[in-house]
């Protein structure tokens, strides 16, 4: 194998590049090892992130011990919670691609040999498994863990529950004493948000998909366990580089298979749904909506876990983890259990060596006995998304809704309508122009989903847009609609009082109006001003491609 960093290190040449290393304390001897860079997405911006430089330790402890050199060094991350709700959320998706960018400049720059990539919020996952697929070094990602949940008058909290108090606030089914109460409990710690919301839905993949050890997802943030999974992921990079398996050795179309089986039987959240497509695009994996419904409709969903269900990360940590959710995949002989993992091992290696209780508990269901037979992220479409667009239906009963359209050109416009109690039962309340290229950056609508859900309204209306829905969004909610608005996609044309009708039984989502009456309109529709025309956010906008590949950013050449 190839060792890059000897470009930089080894030679007369390179007696300049040396002084520097030694200058932040190297020897001779440290540069005579492999360069395994140690990235970490720690800040102060959300909990999710800031202690992972506290991790980051830990994985360069066992890259050293197991005999190479470690260099540690940190990109971004947006906290979702925190941009949500306003102009900041369309900072979250973008973020993605710039942590994948910036890990990947600083890979190529420094000749590191060999990747541990440390996340904790929900961009930060896929952001960074897109690096290691696309630089193809051999990695190993590793979650920095969820939260434990807040403890109210004996109820176990998320942040979701803050957002839906501020809707039962404002309905006045809450008091401001009662509201503050949850805002003071809901997050207790360290970690990422604690149910099956994005970041614990990614870190379930990572295991699903091989990137990650086994067992590393689910142990909580400040749990004494996870220090050592981060020194083990320490260990186990450095030990790719004897065996020279890469990510793309990993990320096999089945162990894309195995991830879309664990989205489905965990009822994770639509996300995963695009954060898939767009690893798979830097893998050079051919997937499409048809991979994941097809996938979906013999995956059971097993996994009782909020939003939709009742419990939190922490709870299935304690029965077993993922580990235990891919056993019961592998008893119906569903999962691709050849699939190689960073252990160097195949996936079906790795579960042989663990055991389970077979004691009853509700948390993960038998397999022979599943909350739902089929998976929980199902793919729509029809004249409103000819693309396709996406639901879950995880704690969700009804499969059909057909309702009066509420649009919305952006979603503050909808959250001050809910909050003035003017979306009423059997509306469709209908967000657009927050598309990847719309918005830019594809918002999440948690503000507005939760405050339609602490209002009641929860299962009396439903939502469509081409934004997107945050993991923890929970009801009869559409996102990911394509064509966007601003290419022009049926979704600009809706107006109010239309019919929209949602179908999860026949995956059909229907404007129901004439292609008569849909033509006049589009011949009437105009582009509107782009919301942004310098910097970040339009330079996104005009790289980003249809949420139905992923929302990638492809160079334009």
């Amino acid at each position: 194998m190839e060792i890059s960093s000897r470009n930089v290190v080894a030679g007369t040449a390179r007696t300049p590049h040396r002084a520097m290393y030694k200058a932040m304390g190297l020897t001779d001897e440290d540069l005579d090892k492999m360069f395994v860079g140690v990235c970490h997405t720690g800040n102060e911006a959300t909990p999710c992130n800031i202690h992972l430089p506290r991790l980051a330790l830990k994985a360069k402890q066992g890259v050293s011990d197991a005999g190479a050199t470690p260099r540690e060094f940190s990109t971004i991350a947006v906290s979702d919670g925190i941009a949500m709700g306003h102009e900041g959320m369309k900072s979250s998706l973008i973020s993605r691609e710039v942590i994948a960018d910036s890990i990947e400049l600083m890979v190529r720059a420094h000749q590191y040999d060999a990747l541990v990539g440390i996340a904790g919020c929900d961009k930060s996952l896929p952001g960074t498994m897109m690096a290691m697929a696309r630089l193809n070094v051999p990695s190993v990602f590793v979650y920095g863990g969820t939260i434990m949940p807040g403890m109210l008058d004996g109820k176990e909290l998320t942040i979701v529950d803050a957002y839906e108090a501020v809707g039962a606030y404002d309905s006045g089914n809450l008091s401001l004493d009662d509201l503050k109460d949850i805002e003071n409990t809901a997050c207790p710690s360290a970690g990422s948000c604690g149910g099956m919301f994005t970041a614990n839905t990614m870190a379930s993949i990572s295991e699903a998909i091989g990137l990650a050890l086994p067992g590393s997802a689910s142990p909580p943030a400040e749990d004494s366990r996870r220090e050592e999974i981060v020194y083990s992921t320490g260990v186990a990079c450095a030990d790719l580089l004897k065996t020279g398996i890469k990510p793309r050795d990993i990320l096999t179309f089945e162990a894309f298979e195995n991830a879309i089986m664990m989205l489905n039987a965990v009822g994770g959240s639509t996300n995963g749904i695009l954060h898939l497509l767009a690893l798979a695009n830097e893998a050079r994996i051919k997937l499409s909506y048809n991979d994941f419904e097809r996938i979906r409709k013999k995956t059971p969903h097993i996994a009782d876990m909020k939003p939709g269900g009742n419990y939190v990360m922490n709870s299935l940590d304690k029965i077993g983890g993922i580990p235990l959710v891919l056993k019961k995949l592998a008893q119906k002989n569903l999962l691709n259990e050849n699939c190689i993992t960073v252990t160097g091992k195949t996936i079906g290696d790795n579960l042989d060596s663990r055991t389970f209780s077979e004691s009853e508990q509700g948390i993960v269901r038998p397999i022979d006995r599943p909350l739902h037979d089929t998976g929980t992220a199902v793919i729509l479409k029809g004249s409103l998304a000819p693309d396709g667009a996406v639901i879950k239906t995880a704690g969700v009963e009804m499969t059909r809704f057909a309702g009066k359209a509420r649009v919305f050109d952006r979603e503050e416009l909808a959250f001050d309508a809910v909050s003035r109690g003017e979306i009423e039962e059997g509306h469709v309340v209908v967000i657009r122009y927050e598309g990847p290229k719309g918005g830019p950056g594809m918002r999440e609508m948690l503000a507005t989903t939760a405050a339609l859900v602490g209002q009641g309204l929860g299962k009396k209306v439903a939502m469509v847009t081409d934004g997107r829905f945050s993991g923890g969004t929970r009801g009869f909610m559409v996102g990911h609609v394509a064509p966007e608005a601003f290419v022009g996609g049926p979704i600009a044309l809706v107006r109010n009082e239309d019919t929209i009708t949602i179908d999860t039984s026949t995956n059909a989502i229907e404007l129901d109006i004439t292609p008569e009456i849909l033509n006049e309109r589009r011949k009437e529709w105009s582009r509107p001003t782009p919301n942004y025309t310098t910097g970040a956010l339009a330079k996104y906008a005009t790289l980003v491609g249809s949420a139905a590949q992923g929302a990638i950013t492809n160079p334009i050449l």
